[in-house]
């Protein structure tokens, strides 16, 4: 006995259905991950040179971040403020959602909440003591000053470390702690330094 064409239709459209809810199901997996655990961001421009070149690729993590747990020194994903485009979906009627598009940067943590920063003629104190920046090239280092500059409950300062071609928190000022997404753990392209820590 062959299905009713009622009873095909039916199945058709609960396969339909399935196949929906599986990819909205997988986008919203991916979504959640990409938010609360990792994803990998491609390095763009000269800002973090030497450690970082421009077009690596590296695994950055939020579990770190989301917790508050930064330290002076780490390797963060940021934003600054102004730097984002508006996309509007228009969508069925009067339904509009409007989507905020942030450019990322990649910096190093240079001071917490409460420190107080100064540059010296390319070099960087904090709370009075001369820090150690040995890993990054003394080449790249500008030799303007900067500061002094108490940082509030809520601020933290970020600089590339090409201190010669950056822009950080020397001119835009320093960021809030939403504003910063990740933490660079891994290089994971060019392949020749799969894994190294930047």
């Amino acid at each position: 006995m062959s299905p009713q064409p009622a009873q095909t239709e039916q199945s058709r459209k609960r396969s339909i259905m399935n196949w929906i809810l599986t990819l909205l199901g997988a986008v919203a997996a991916a979504l959640l991950i990409r938010a609360l655990l990792f994803e990998p961001i491609r390095v763009d421009g000269r800002s973090m040179m030497n450690t970082l070149q421009d077009g690596d690729v590296v695994l950055v993590t939020k579990p770190a971040v989301l917790k508050g747990d930064l330290h002076r020194g780490d390797i963060v994903i940021c934003r600054f403020p102004g730097r984002n485009t508006q996309h509007t979906l228009h969508l069925a009627g009067s339904l509009d959602i409007s989507l905020t598009r942030h450019t990322l940067f990649v910096k190093r943590l240079i001071a917490l909440p409460g420190d107080v920063l100064e540059i010296r003629e390319g070099t960087v104190y904090i709370n009075g003591e001369k820090t150690d920046e040995s890993g990054i090239d003394m080449g790249s280092r500008s030799s303007a000053s900067f500061g002094p500059l108490k940082l509030g409950k809520d601020q933290y300062f970020v600089m590339g470390d090409n201190r010669g071609s950056s822009n950080d928190s020397r001119s835009m000022g320093p960021i809030a702690r939403d504003m910063i997404t990740g933490r660079a753990e891994r290089i994971i392209l060019p392949l020749s330094r799969f894994l190294q820590k930047p």
